[in-house]
């Protein structure tokens, strides 16, 4: 494109008062606007499009003054911008403002050759002007475009110089006050278009943070704007107001006072306009102020400035319009900045208090909201004057008017403030509960509402009064004095003439005078928020409450019935929590009591719901299906009976034309639980009435309806032909129309994401289940999916239908798309989308197994030869999957893997060496080896396989870089593997290994594999070789100077003697009793061998072992004791009914050492699996739990560690020794200064704390509860200590923050309380430095506590209503404004989004 022209505008005298007189033509060039050449014109952005087409496509204005001599001054355009007319060129139209006369100044222009707009040749500067006369300008384009229109679009050729960082140039500061001189001009113009555009302009000028005003501009800039919100025109008017917010942070304090001061006298103004406009001028200038938390004080000193003139405002002003004004300000103000009007709190609250009693309800209302805000930060002194002053007139003789209002407040204070009126609640409660029995219904609803408030905010001190609140709540959800409930069939009779019925009733009575329904609702909401707090009385709820709730289901009113249906819910969702601490609960009798009873109470459920499913009202309808869905959700199997009851509610939903969208994707998806929680026969007989109305819905227009159908009908294709038991029913009659509108949403291409991949899912489970139905129809739909598999967006849904195709136990032929399936999942595994790789990892797989003669070994090859990469510890689980295939290759293609087995088995070879390989990995990796030795390949035989897996370490150097120990084990279990399948070569090896260890020429390394190997293979074969030998060289390496070696000796011999008790148990206890010197190895060979051998086969030996250990469980090394009491818990095991009780004996043993053995033996017999031991511990672990008090401290930590054990594995155990264990728990969370004491280290003094490991052990317990016992916690007390943790040492202020972040998710109400002591010690984490000369350790600790604070910060702003909490917004707000914060917080969201976001897509 050729460089854009540049224009001149040329007349004899300019004169602008904003422009000086050029003495050469003014040059304008493209792009630029005329930002500076006009006042108007706030920022010089180019506009949208080019000149020539005659567009303007910016909203701006353009001014500027001509005079001609002997004509005077003239406009020569002035041009606002985005009519909404549109020019030739296509763009919008500038509309000039034309005084009259104006177009005849183009014409004497051109007359006397001057004025003239004409383009010079084009480049990036302003060359002299071509010569020769140019084409005049026609005075229409001139009227029509005017001087903005010519100047108008495209990117400016003249680079504009970059934005300065930092406080500008003297310079700059100069331009920016002319400039902003010329815009406060332009707000004086009589024409309100220009006021409109100046100001506009002057707030995008204080929008940005580089602009700085001096001294005065800024008393300018306040004084005109201050002006402007009296201006005339309304629109001029709000954006004065707009400016108000960006010009707060611009200006100094004393110009914000001004502002503040102005705005308040004008509230006060006669005129309601000018009130309006100055309550928003007031509520803007509150949101920009900063935070105290910034270091300014602006904030304190404006807000008491505003305060005392609100106040007086409030009091005084008989206008209740002002007073309502003043009131919102006031809450806007308290809720954001109460803290800094803490000296004015009491004069507010004096002034608030009698606005209680105001003739004017909405005065009361916003009263009572400024109340609300201002007890969140008043001291605890004014809340009990408050409330003693709301207490007091509640218990004289008010109005009941009043008393409705003070009944409000209360609740309202408790609301935002709820734990501060628990200590008041003994008063409040008796006076609520005799307030609902006045015969007035308004006051009821707001008794209820307290109430409510009450449960929901003070659950520990609402205890108490639960059972008479539940009462009340029980008898005013049937208060409905005006109606009459009749008999079942009165009510079929009322439906069938309903419409004389309603038209009789009409004349008599109408509901618009029925308030009883706002009180029905409100019992409803303090029923569910009772049920929601009090788990513990879950029984209690089931006999007394949901009898009730079912009975109420025939409610007449929708919003009472909805909130009805919602307190249902909530109590089975209690009955069925989605918390793993209490779904996972293993209390056996108590915990299956509701879910009897609910299984009692299904049939009235169903019959009260049954009607309703057919019922007129949308909204009624809907909450039917929620409480059956959660219904089904809870009790699977229990609506089985009642379907035929269900089934008619179903289809007419879903058939109903006056269904809505939400309607039928409620319907759906009730169905879809249903069908997936229910035996299939239940569903058989009415498959005819129930597929019709499914089907035409996966024909439905709405994308959504459609999915839901979808999905339920994939349950269907499940419910025909179940796979895992025998047919009882011919699909044939359904499988043509299921198939038939599945087939057409899978061919569409037009649909939405979510559709194409359910209709992709969908057709798996009808080729998958229906396969001997579909025919000719099964190869076209094939090929489909192969389509499907080539396109980006629906690959990774056709491979996960692929999985289960070909996993069918139908066997479903897959030849018209194998051959080209393959290399395009091969090519998969090159993919960058980790959800990809695994699923067609898994597709490979079954293919593999399942269909072993239709792979080519062409594709097979190609296939292997993309493994490699995947094979290595950056990604584990793709790793072990990888191998899996690679198992399941060798199985059923062993020729394929053993021509491609180099690249594959290099890197298979590589991963057995890495530190990171454990657990699934490494069982994939052993079962490899396996499969190897059975393709008999003449590379891959044992003596190859061996030397390769070997080589790294009997081929390592003095200088090679040492292996990691888990190298060593991961190669020894790939030895046994090895061993166990060709264990014709067992003992050969046995003897290598043995030859290896006793060498003097090998390493180190060798020798720890020799053991290792010797132990692995002690599990998988059964001798050995001659045993003498084998224990010689096993004892003679317990004299190694190597650690490592003497570890793995000792393994070694524990694991070679559980397969040969008789030769090495005996053996091994006498070597503990006569070698002192090697007794910690050979404690160690004994747990081995106590862990390895089975129970019935140490019966005979328990008695030897059980003395020899008791006589070590005084020793002194901590070390020693550990394995000892490991070896005591698990031989407790083989008779745990005469061991358990003679380790209860031990408890009475002097020794702080044989307390503290005991008690970590009973540790290890706490597993997560079920034992018989677990009957005889429950009976016995309080005994060992009263070792929290023990008087030794060393005693108390391994009883805190037993406790972590059972609450993590077992909290069956401890739930009912909580109430006595909790009180010593918390009270080992307490620093004890007698136990901090000063060690001199040189020159320097090092502080050591003795309490510490028990704090952190006491700590970590508390956080395991959280996870199996929240339920049998008091939150409250709990959150003390955790708020003390906060405060403590490093490790545990890590700690107490993530039970922080956790205590958000599973209590955020309570956590919501005591968010003003919590946020503190986060805010001094957040904010602290190191000391400046620390080593770099104590930098990277204090980021790391930086991050987990800043985590925890995170996770409390997820609790909603979290932005009601002062505190925290100013601790957010601080974040925001400090730039190191700023970025940390960043960073912590970029990570929680990374862990919970879908597999990105791979776009190359």
């Amino acid at each position: 494109m050729e460089n854009p022209p540049i224009f001149s505008f040329s007349c004899p005298q300019t004169l602008n008062p904003f422009l000086p007189s050029p003495p050469e033509p003014l040059l304008l060039p493209w792009g630029a606007g005329l930002a500076q050449v006009t006042a108007g014109r706030g920022r010089p952005e180019p506009p949208a499009r080019n000149p020539e087409s005659g567009a303007r496509s910016r909203r701006g204005y353009f001014y500027l003054m001509i005079t001609v001599p002997g004509l005077g001054a003239f406009p020569a355009t002035s041009a606002r911008a985005g009519s909404g007319r549109r020019a030739a060129g296509g763009g919008q139209r500038a509309t000039p403002l034309r005084p009259p006369g104006s177009h005849i100044l183009h014409r004497q222009l051109r007359a006397q050759g001057g004025g003239a707009l004409r383009p010079l040749r084009s480049g990036p500067c302003a060359p002299a002007q071509r010569s020769g006369p140019r084409a005049p300008l026609r005075p229409a384009q001139s009227r029509r475009r005017g001087l903005g229109a010519l100047c108008a679009t495209g990117s400016s050729p003249v680079p504009s110089p970059p934005a300065a960082a930092g406080p500008p140039a003297p310079g700059k500061m100069s331009n920016v006050s002319f400039h902003i001189s010329n815009l406060l001009e332009k707000m004086t113009s009589t024409d309100k278009d220009f006021r409109f555009m100046a100001t506009n302009d002057l707030m995008l000028e204080l929008q940005k943070d580089s602009i700085k005003l001096d001294e005065d501009s800024e008393k300018k800039v306040v004084k005109m704007l201050l002006k402007l919100l009296e201006d005339k025109n309304g629109e001029v008017q709000n954006l004065a107001v707009k400016c108000l917010g960006p010009l707060v942070g611009k200006v100094k304090e004393y110009q914000v006072e001004t502002i503040v001061d102005t705005l308040c006298t004008n509230m006060l103004s006669d005129k309601e306009q000018l009130r309006d406009i100055s309550g928003m001028g007031l509520k803007t200038v509150i949101s920009e102020l900063p935070p105290a938390s910034t270091g300014s004080a602006m904030a304190a000193n404006v807000c008491k400035k505003i305060t005392s003139q609100l106040t007086g405002a409030i009091g005084k002003q008989e206008d209740v319009s002002v007073q309502l004004e003043a009131l919102d300000i006031l809450s806007d103000m308290l809720s954001r900045l109460g803290g800094a009007l803490f000296s004015f709190h009491s004069s507010i609250l004096h002034c608030l208090v009698p606005q209680l009693t105001s003739p004017r309800l909405a005065v009361r209302k916003r009263a009572i909201v400024a109340l609300s805000h201002l007890v969140m930060t008043c001291s605890t002194n004014l809340f009990s004057e408050l409330m003693e002053q709301l207490l007091t007139e509640l218990e004289g003789d008010a109005s009941t008017s009043t008393t409705r209002t003070y009944i409000q407040c209360i609740g309202g204070i408790s609301r935002q403030a709820g734990h501060r009126v628990g200590p008041h609640l003994p008063r409040i409660v008796p006076l609520v509960v005799k307030f609902c029995a006045v015969e007035d219904d308004e006051l009821r609803e707001y008794c209820f509402q307290a109430f409510e408030s009450f449960v929901r905010r003070c659950p520990k001190e609402m205890a108490p009064y639960i059972p008479s609140v539940t009462n009340l709540c029980l008898k005013y959800l049937t208060h409905d004095p005006n109606y009459n409930y009749d008999s079942d069939e009165d009510e079929m009779m009322e439906t069938e003439d309903g419409d004389d019925e309603e038209q009789e009733s009409d004349d008599e009575y109408s509901d618009d005078d029925d308030m009883s329904w706002k009180v029905r609702r409100a019992a409803a909401k303090c029923v569910a928020a009772i049920i929601s707090t009090r788990h513990d009385l879950l029984q209690d709820f089931y006999q007394v409450l949901s009898p009730v709730l079912i009975s109420r289901f025939k409610e007449r009113e929708e919003n009472v019935k909805a909130d009805i249906f919602g307190a249902y819910i909530s109590l089975l969702r209690q009955t069925h929590p989605t918390q793993s601490w209490l779904r996972t609960s293993e209390v056996a009798g108590k915990e299956n009591i509701p879910l009897t009873m609910l299984q009692n109470q299904v049939p009235h459920i169903v019959k009260a719901l049954q009607r309703q499913l057919k019922d007129r009202s949308i909204k009624s309808r809907q909450g039917c299906f929620s409480v059956l869905t959660e219904l089904a959700g809870v009790l699977p199997g229990s609506l089985a009976e009642h379907i035929p009851a269900l089934v008619p509610g179903i289809i007419f939903s879903l058939t109903d034309r006056t269904s809505s969208s939400n309607m039928r994707i409620d319907t759906l998806a009730f169905l879809h639980v249903l069908l997936g929680t229910h035996p299939a026969e239940a569903f058989h007989t009415h498959l005819p009435a129930l597929l019709p109305p499914v089907v035409a819905c996966v024909s439905d227009p709405f994308y959504k309806i459609t999915s839901e159908a979808l999905l339920v009908t994939q349950q269907l294709v499940k419910v025909l032909r179940p796979l895992d038991r025998p047919l009882t029913l011919d699909p044939q009659p359904y499988v043509r129309e299921i198939f038939t509108a599945t087939l057409a949403r899978l061919k569409a291409a037009d649909l939405d994401q979510e559709v194409k991949e359910r209709a992709i899912a969908c057709m798996g489970h009808i080729m998958a289940h229906l396969r001997d139905w579909l025919g000719a129809e099964l190869k076209p739909t094939l090929l489909i999916f192969l389509e499907r598999l080539k396109n980006e967006i629906t690959r990774l849904p056709t491979v996960k239908a692929l999985i289960l195709v070909a996993g069918s136990p139908l066997r479903v032929d897959l030849q018209p798309i194998i051959d080209d399936a393959l290399p395009i999942l091969a090519s998969f595994l090159r993919k960058n989308q980790r959800a990809l790789k695994l699923a067609t990892l898994a597709a490979l797989d079954v293919l593999a197994r399942n269909y072993r003669t239709a792979l080519p070994p062409a594709t097979i090859e190609a296939v292997l030869a993309e493994l490699p990469p995947l094979i290595g510890e950056n990604d584990m689980h793709v790793a072990q999957v990888a191998v899996g295939f690679l198992t399941t290759l060798a199985q059923a293609h062993p020729s394929s893997l053993a021509k491609a087995s180099g690249p594959v088995l290099a890197e298979v070879l590589q991963l057995v060496y890495s530190p990171l390989l454990q657990a699934g990995a490494l069982a994939a990796i052993t079962g490899f080896f396996q499969a190897l030795m059975g393709t008999q390949a003449p590379r891959l035989g044992y003596g190859e396989l061996k030397k390769q897996l070997t080589g790294p370490i009997y081929g390592a150097g003095p200088s090679s870089p040492p292996l990691h120990k888990q190298a060593h084990h991961s190669v020894a279990k790939c030895l046994a593997a090895l061993v166990g399948a060709c264990p014709q070569e067992a003992a050969g090896t046995v003897s290598q290994f043995l030859r290896d260890a006793q060498s003097p020429r090998s390493s180190a390394g060798v020798k720890v594999l020799a053991f290792l190997a010797l132990a692995e293979m002690g599990h998988v074969v059964a001798g050995m070789g001659p045993q003498r030998e084998v224990k010689t060289v096993l004892l003679e390496a317990f004299s190694s100077p190597s650690e490592e070696v003497r570890s793995a000796a000792s393994y070694a011999l524990g694991c070679v003697g559980a397969r040969n008790l008789p030769e090495y148990l005996p053996f091994l206890l006498g070597e503990i009793g006569a070698q002192p010197k090697r007794q910690y190895l050979l404690l160690h060979s004994l747990k081995e061998t106590i862990g390895a051998a089975p129970g019935e086969a140490l019966k005979p030996y328990v008695d030897d072992i059980w003395t020899l250990l008791f006589r070590h469980c005084e020793c002194t090394e901590e070390g020693t004791r550990n394995v000892v009491a490991e070896c005591l818990g698990k031989l407790a095991l083989v008779n745990p009914a005469q061991l358990l009780a003679q380790l209860q004996k031990q408890l009475l043993a002097g020794s702080p050492h044989a307390r503290s053995t005991v008690v970590t033996a009973i540790k290890f017999t706490i597993s997560d699996q079920p034992q018989p031991v677990d009957v005889l511990l429950k009976d016995c672990i309080g005994d060992f739990l009263k070792t929290l008090q023990d008087s030794d401290l060393n005693v108390r930590r391994v009883a805190l560690a037993l406790f972590n054990s059972a609450a993590h594995n077992k909290p069956s155990l401890i739930r009912d020794f909580l109430d006595n264990t909790l009180p010593h728990l918390y009270n080992e969370t307490k620093v004890r200064k007698e136990l901090i004491r000063e060690v001199e280290m040189g020159p320097f003094k090092h502080t050591v704390d003795d309490g510490l490991d028990v704090r952190k052990a006491a700590f970590e317990c508390m956080y395991t509860l959280l996870e199996s016992c929240l339920d049998r916690l008091d939150i409250y007390e709990y959150l003390n200590h955790v708020e003390d943790g906060l405060k403590d040492h490093y490790d545990i202020r890590m700690l107490t923050f993530i039970m922080l972040a956790r205590l958000s998710t599973l209590c955020p109400d309570t956590v919501l309380q005591r968010l003003d002591r919590l946020v503190e010690p986060l805010r001094a984490t957040c904010t602290s430095k190191v000391k400046a000369g620390s080593v770099k350790q104590e930098f990277e600790k204090q980021d790391e506590l930086k991050r987990s604070a800043m985590r925890a910060v995170a996770a409390l702003l997820t609790i909603p209503e979290v932005e009601k909490s002062p505190v925290m917004a100013e601790f957010s707000s601080q974040i925001r404004s400090n730039p190191e914060m700023a970025a940390l917080f960043e960073s912590i969201q970029k990570d929680s989004a990374a862990l919970y976001a879908p597999e990105s897509m791979d776009l190359s």
